[in-house]
């Protein structure tokens, strides 16, 4: 029934329009990189860019098929064993901006409502669960795996387009752990 219709297809429909919904999101990141007005603010969304960055490379994985050729290879390594490595770097730089953040990082999570954070939980628990044919068949495993990637890219976008930077920012200004960026 989902495995013939395009929508429910891996890299069909649905996972193209994830991909869209989660560069608005990357798209966001950077405006708040910009914006921002504490150095810990600027490494977290920073860290959160690159972090929007991996995951649609992480979605659009047929991509270097299209372009790449299968046999590649720079300096004795296939295109593969360097896109790992590329990933590699930008996970560590990104952890290591999270690390520097911390402190605004925990002041954004104790923000969020805990029904977002059950809502996100039970889809990414589905969406494990169609991926790996628990308790679905193959072809809707599938489909519910896009669909709930889906609805957590666009739950992130929802969150990160109602956030009011300037406000959050606000707020944290008034404790002596946050340091201003000079104008």
């Amino acid at each position: 029934m989902f495995r013939r219709h395009p929508i429910f297809t891996e890299n069909g429909i649905i996972e193209i329009v994830g991909s869209i919904l989660l560069a608005a999101c990357l798209l966001r990141c950077v405006q708040y990189a910009i914006q921002s007005d504490i150095k810990q603010g600027r490494s977290f969304w920073l860290a959160s860019t690159l972090i929007f960055f991996t995951v649609i490379r992480r979605e659009l994985n047929h991509l270097p098929e299209l372009v790449i050729p299968s046999n590649l290879l720079l300096f004795n390594h296939t295109y593969e064993w360097w896109e790992d490595t590329v990933l590699i770097i930008i996970y560590v730089i990104a952890l290591g901006l999270l690390v520097y953040a911390w402190r605004y990082l925990w002041s954004l999570l104790k923000r969020v409502p805990v029904s977002l954070y059950l809502t996100v939980t039970l889809l990414a628990i589905l969406q494990y669960m169609g991926e790996n044919t628990i308790v679905f068949s193959e072809s809707v495993g599938v489909a519910i795996e896009e669909l709930t990637e889906g609805i957590v890219y666009a739950i992130a976008l929802w969150y990160l387009w109602t956030f009011t930077l300037s406000d959050f920012e606000k707020q944290l200004t008034t404790s002596s752990h946050f340091e201003r960026v000079r104008q």
